[in-house]
């Protein structure tokens, strides 16, 4: 039992920095704001005698805070192993694990594996059932609970999942522009929040 425990754990470890989340503690109302705009893609990779590939998608508030991440990795070479992988901030509540709903599915439950201070990571064996599901559904319901004891439930569009999965990865240079251009998504709403918040400076003067 200690032997599997610790090997999940390290396959934990060389997984989670695969999908290149922006890991930061989101508050518990994160999953409401305006989203950055990602979407599936695929990126391989290899790490001493393994080689990864990674389905991934990210969902990022817009300041771009970490509000879940998905990672569909398949490992290849001296280990050969499949597991999908959820991503959420911590602050999470554990024994009750993750909730995962395709359309108006029955939910099934993601136990967490590993959390570091900024996040947590459940993860189940990537089965060929959890792909095709994927492949036939149209939007992920992933519901994980807070320290609050209030379920958080984020919904994800599972559109482009199948070009993503069956498709070629993504080159360094493209992985290299849908990270520049979140950075500037993430930019234009700190700009604007921030023209905002000095336009009510400027009212509140005003007023008094």
């Amino acid at each position: 039992m200690k032997s599997a425990t610790a090997g999940s754990l390290r396959l934990s470890l060389l997984t989670a920095g695969v999908a290149g989340l922006v890991a930061a503690a989101a508050a518990p109302a994160m999953a409401q704001q305006q989203q950055a705009p990602q979407g599936w893609f695929k990126a391989c990779t290899k790490q001493e005698d393994v080689d990864i590939c990674n389905v991934q998608n990210m969902i990022a508030a817009s300041n771009g805070q970490l509000v879940t991440g998905l990672s569909l990795i398949e490992l290849k070479g001296k280990v050969n192993r499949k597991v999908f992988q959820v991503t959420v901030p911590s602050g999470r509540l554990v024994p009750p694990g993750i909730g995962l709903q395709v359309d108006g599915g029955k939910a099934q439950k993601l136990d967490y594996v590993i959390c570091f201070p900024d996040r947590c990571i459940a993860e189940v064996a990537l089965s060929d059932q959890i792909v095709n599901s994927f492949k036939k559904g149209s939007e992920l319901t992933l519901t994980s609970i807070n320290f609050q004891n209030q379920p958080n439930p984020v919904k994800i569009s599972l559109q482009g999942f199948t070009g993503a999965y069956d498709g070629p990865a993504l080159q360094q240079s493209d992985i290299e522009d849908r990270q520049k251009k979140l950075q500037e998504f993430v930019t234009k709403n700190n700009e604007d929040f921030a023209k905002k918040l000095k336009e009510e400076q400027e009212k509140a003067k005003t007023s008094n």
